[in-house]
């Protein structure tokens, strides 16, 4: 038996990276998994691979097209997920963007573009899971991903450090809301990871002027790394799914650092 068997999971931003990791530890450890991105296309190829790559194992794989920050969207790709599982145990409100903007320069489509999805994706989708497990009556697990930018401030990156900050805010704001309802609200913070994103955000900061060569802003950002490397998405999932299991039950309110050490809170 996993940790997380029979457990009903939705994981957006899915089609890449963190998420896409996340949702695969999930279904190792025995849970029923719906794979959730904007990428509608991509994350279908996710969740088909990983259908064939557990057939037998007793696990269900289901995927949804969604925009976060799209409530009605939210809605249905629930929907889809509780009619394809039957209930709804564990949401992670992972999807994110980040746009660097040198912090002089960003415009207030920059602002709105992250705080969009970052912000009120997440609040969409603890308000909506939120819904779903009070109809169920059996309380459930919403965890949020949050990074070392909702610790301190980046010149380059204001807007998404914004963000997360309000990730955090929700965070602690969901957890005392509903735990009257047994569900728990927690969230995880990475720091430097080896991700489809990361590589993105890498080629924007030579393109504003704030790197010179590819690779400097990786390096520079995990110079102070006490594990002495950046992450790979595996580094991340183990307490990830610690947050999704029974393990975590009497943990809420909480944002657990898993960054190597970088920022020390």
């Amino acid at each position: 038996m996993g940790r997380v068997s029979g457990r009903a999971c939705i994981v957006t931003g899915a089609a890449q990276g963190i998420g896409r990791a996340i949702g695969e530890a999930l279904l190792d450890e025995g849970a029923d998994v719906c794979f959730a991105d904007i990428n509608g296309e991509k994350v279908a190829e996710v969740a088909a691979w990983n259908a064939d790559r557990i057939k037998g194992g007793g696990a269900r794989v289901t995927h949804a097209a969604v925009d976060v920050a799209d409530r009605a969207a939210v809605c249905a790709m629930i929907e889809h997920a509780v009619n394809a599982f039957g209930r709804l145990d564990v949401m992670f409100n992972n999807a994110g963007v980040n746009r660097p903007m040198n912090f002089m320069d960003v415009t207030e489509a920059n602002w709105n573009f992250i705080m969009n999805i970052n912000g009120l994706g997440c609040l969409i989708g603890m308000q909506e899971a939120a819904r779903q497990m009070i109809a169920q009556g059996v309380g459930g697990k919403i965890i949020n991903t949050a990074s070392i930018a909702s610790r301190q401030g980046f010149d380059n990156v204001a807007p998404y450090c914004a963000s997360k900050w309000a990730v955090v805010s929700l965070t602690q704001s969901g957890a005392r809301d509903l735990a009257r309802h047994n569900i728990t609200v927690t969230g995880f913070a990475p720091g430097v990871v080896s991700t489809e994103m990361w590589e993105q955000v890498d080629r924007d900061l030579m393109e504003i002027g704030a790197a010179d060569r590819p690779g400097q802003a990786m390096e520079e950002f995990s110079s102070e790394i006490l594990r002495g490397r950046v992450a790979k998405p595996s580094d991340i999932t183990g307490t990830t799914t610690f947050l999704a299991s029974r393990d975590s039950d009497y943990m809420t309110g909480q944002i657990v650092m898993i960054d190597g050490g970088m920022t020390l809170v």
